[in-house]
């Protein structure tokens, strides 16, 4: 037999590696591969080992005088092998590095990066080794998780023995320390992806990298050498070890599954790719959910369970400390029936429970009161004796306050709720729950299921009681401390959504009846019982107006005032809104959302306890800031004029503008001269905004061409508000965000000023420039494109103007083409508010006619609708 040569005998090694992976990932496609991430790390494992048998450069390193090692780390040292991991190595030499290293590396690496795998590798020395691993903890995890593949097996196990020796043994209590602090910093910038809509797989909590800050611990405390230790070793029971590596097995197998789809490694999984992922699969529709949402149900569960362990590991670990100090003991508890096992409380026994099942409720109230979790058997427990919850149990009164107990007075509430819910006894003791435990909300606004968000919103909402630094609304923790009946709002705030678990419109009006049913139900009284019906039914009411109303006209908060009638129930309102924006997430609650959210609150509030403004008093309060504008500026302009232009401006521009702004205004107006518009840009106090005030000759289309250079320059317009004066001069005020490039703002204010002074000279096609911004942007995910767009012309909620509202997707230039159809339709625009519906905006113009009447005859509503139709995606709807 001849020699095939050097090349040809690692083309048979990598061609091997090649078809081997490819089988393996069609089982795995095929759910046969059952064990594929020991599989495919021995099938890398094999083309090292091959590689090393027939390297050229091996043999002339001399290995008796300078032996080395090939050893695997991180996720392939523990076995771990996902399609498209990083393979990550270390080539370990005994004492020095020879040159020729560098062509044994490329030798066996060359071929893996030929094939489009990632490859990481080291080569050190084990003096090297030791070093890095004292100054840089994560290299000391990865050697933790060093696995010996071929070489010099002694040099492996010499590295091994003086990491442990001379850093590990020395220093256990600082390492631990160091990996229980990266986590807490890593689930904070990952967040909790056992709640998330959009879950990391590896780094968010509950994910991987929780399990194997367990498996480092362990391995540093009792020097385990794989995962079976973990109960071997004590630090799970047998139960909870296979239901562990249940959950884990189903993470891999979906981010293996992902990474194929992706043909890429990837941890996140985006909202648009879950659909995909759950079609790939094949997942099949289950009790009503759709596949995507059964896959992403079962994988926050299984997520929810990794953290669960997590957080007994860690907590577990903490109170054998305490054992250690001195004085310190466990903790106790005087509920008979009650027992703590190692720090977290568990039931005495079984038959306890059958003889008094209020053990089931007390276990909480318990957890609560002493800040201490269940441990795995007694969740086990709660779930086994779910049965007896059923019926009676739900509304015995004393089981009822018991509950409210820890609804209302908890400073753990959230973790106790969430532990109900993972239980199951959140669901037996309110059944209506079980629609929402794992209804997804597939949009871009909301950032968690259902069930978890009304969780969410409840620790909030407790938030605002406690003494910690605001949660981002001072008035709401000053409101918060000032209701008598807290009880009523935490309840509307636990079942606010509870008429999502049917997924169609009318989730308020539908959760409304059911919390006024469930509440009777709990005996509570018919009144306290229809307050919190009336919270759920408008708890979106606020937020609504707020950010699609113009909140300076009278009549926006004059009919807010009129549905909600009470001082103590506008509080309550208010505080639910806030909570549930915040739980939502930050596309929901914003600096600009909380300034419109507050100002409106203020109205209301004033004309509940004061009365409604009548017609005379806003002719008074005009009156009385003509006067303080004439002193303001007396010293700038002569009186003739100052009246002269006084006289220019309307009604409704002096009753809606703050006086301060009126003398600015005006000296706005003198720098205008021949010029086609002047500005002036300032930053919100309240929020992280930016004023512009244009002064302008007033023109066809104006509002229309202003919006479309903004959107030109990536700014994004919040509110206009717009005033014409007598002179023909438009004084147009607009919210905006700041441009994207905070360091050169200036420079962009600039090159957007000299945009618009090109496209009022005609000399800027902004059809055309906004096309080709168009065809850059990213286009609309699929998933979202199945909610058609809207147009709804309402003539009821405004005596003077009509209100357009256009819910659609968003792109480049939606704003200057919805408001150049209502130009071309000859339609002024007297304020414009922009507002953001789920993954949808929501554009909302007060409008009259060039005549300056409203826009109510039918012919001219559905000319209105046909025109903005038009320039919007997908087929769409309207609607009157």
């Amino acid at each position: 037999m001849t020699d095939t040569g050097p090349q040809n005998r690692y083309a048979d090694v990598s061609l091997a590696l090649k078809q081997g992976r490819e089988t393996l990932i069609d089982d795995l496609l095929a759910g046969k591969a059952p064990h594929f991430l020991d599989d495919h790390a021995r099938l890398v494992d094999d083309y090292f080992r091959n590689s090393y048998e027939k390297s050229v450069v091996g043999p002339k390193m001399d290995i008796a005088k300078n032996p080395y090692a090939v050893v695997a780390l991180g996720g392939y040292g523990r076995g771990e092998q996902c399609v498209f991991s990083d393979i990550d190595l270390l080539f370990l030499f005994e004492k020095r590095v020879p040159r020729v290293a560098e062509d044994l590396v490329r030798e066996i690496i060359y071929p893996l990066w030929d094939m489009g795998l990632d490859v990481g590798h080291a080569t050190r020395s084990i003096k090297e080794c030791v070093a890095m691993a004292r100054k840089d903890f994560e290299v000391l995890t990865s050697i933790l998780d060093a696995r010996f593949i071929c070489g010099m097996s002694p040099l492996f196990m010499k590295l091994m023995d003086q990491v442990r020796s001379k850093f590990i043994n020395l220093k256990p209590d600082m390492i631990i320390s160091w990996l229980v602090d990266s986590n807490r910093e890593r689930h904070r910038r990952f967040g909790d992806s056992s709640y998330l809509l959009e879950p990391n797989f590896k780094e968010g909590q509950g994910g991987l990298r929780d399990y194997h800050t367990m498996l480092w611990i362990a391995k540093i405390k009792s020097g385990i050498k794989q995962r079976r230790d973990l109960e071997y070793y004590g630090y799970f029971s047998h139960d909870d070890y296979l239901h562990l590596s249940e959950s884990l097995d189903f993470i891999w197998n979906i981010r293996n599954r992902f990474h194929l789809m992706m043909n890429r490694k990837s941890d996140q999984i985006h909202l648009e790719q879950q659909r995909r992922l759950a079609e790939t699969m094949g997942i099949p529709a289950v009790n009503g959910n759709l596949p995507v949402e059964y896959l992403m149900g079962e994988l926050h569960g299984h997520m929810e369970y990794v953290k669960q362990q997590h957080e007994m590991f860690l907590y577990e670990m903490e109170q054998q400390k305490r054992l250690q100090r001195k004085n310190k003991g466990l903790k106790t508890t005087e509920v008979k029936g009650l027992k703590f096992n190692r720090g977290m409380l568990n039931f005495a026994s079984p038959e306890k429970i059958l003889n008094n099942p209020r053990l089931l409720i007390d276990i909480f109230v318990e957890s609560a009161a002493q800040k201490s979790p269940l441990n795995s058997e007694a969740k086990r427990l709660v779930a086994d004796f779910g049965y007896l919850v059923d019926n009676d149990f739900r509304s015995d009164p004393e089981v009822v306050r018991q509950f409210e107990r820890i609804l209302t007075r908890s400073s753990q509430t959230f973790e106790v709720l969430n532990q109900m819910l993972h239980t199951g006894f959140l669901v037996r003791f309110i059944p209506e729950f079980k629609a929402v435990v794992n209804r997804m909300q597939f949009d871009q606004y909301h950032l968690y299921p259902v069930a978890r968000h009304l969780l969410y919103t409840v620790k909030i909402m407790r938030d605002f009681d406690t003494d910690a630094p605001s949660p981002g609304d001072p008035l709401a923790v000053s409101l918060y401390k000032e209701l008598k009946k807290k009880k009523l709002l935490l309840w509307a705030a636990l079942l606010h959504d509870i008429g999502k678990g049917e997924p169609v419109e009318g989730h308020s009006e539908r959760g409304a009846h059911m919390a006024e049913k469930i509440l009777l139900e709990k005996g509570a009284s018919a009144a306290d019982a229809k307050t919190v019906a009336f919270l759920i039914e408008h708890h979106l009411l606020l937020v609504q107006n707020a950010t699609r109303r113009d909140i300076n006209d009278e009549e926006t908060a004059l009919s807010m005032a009129r549905i909600i009638k009470r001082v103590e129930i506008l509080k309550m309102l208010y505080l639910l809104t806030v909570a549930d924006s915040m739980a939502t997430g930050p596309k929901a609650w914003n600096d600009w959302t909380s300034s419109l959210l507050r100002n409106l609150f203020l109205k209301v509030l004033n004309i509940l306890q004061h009365g409604e403004l009548a017609s005379g008093r806003a002719v008074r309060l005009v009156d009385k800031k003509r006067q303080a504008v004439a002193e303001i500026a007396a010293e700038e302009m002569p009186a003739e004029r100052l009246e002269r232009l006084l006289n220019f401006m309307s009604p409704r521009y002096m009753l809606y503008t703050a006086v301060e702004d009126i003398p600015r205004h005006l000296r706005l107006f003198s720098e205008l001269g021949e010029r086609p518009f002047v500005w002036h840009i300032d930053k919100s106090t309240e929020s992280d905004t930016r004023t512009v005030t244009i002064c302008a000759k007033d023109r066809p289309g104006l509002i229309s061409r202003i919006a479309g250079v903004f959107t030109l320059n990536n700014i994004d317009i919040l509110d206009v508000q717009v005033f014409t004066w007598r002179n023909n001069i438009a004084l147009d005020v607009f919210e905006v965000t700041p441009p994207p490039d905070p360091i050169f703002e200036n420079e962009r204010w600039e090159r957007t000023r000299g945009n618009l002074e090109k496209v009022l000279a005609d000399n800027l096609e902004l059809d055309n420039a906004l096309l080709r911004k168009k065809d850059d942007a990213v286009p609309i995910q699929p998933y979202t494109a199945e909610r058609p767009s809207e147009v709804v012309v309402d003539n009821t909620s405004s005596s003077f103007y009509t209100i357009v509202e256009v819910v659609t997707f968003d792109f480049p230039g939606l704003l200057f083409r919805v408001t150049d159809a209502l130009f071309k339709c000859g339609l002024d625009i007297w304020v414009a508010k922009i507002a953001t519906k789920v993954d949808q905006v929501v554009d909302v113009f007060y409008v009259r006619d060039f005549d300056g009447q409203k826009v109510d005859a039918p012919l001219q509503v559905e000319a209105v609708k046909s025109a903005i139709m038009e320039i919007l995606p997908g087929d769409g709807s309207t609607n009157g």
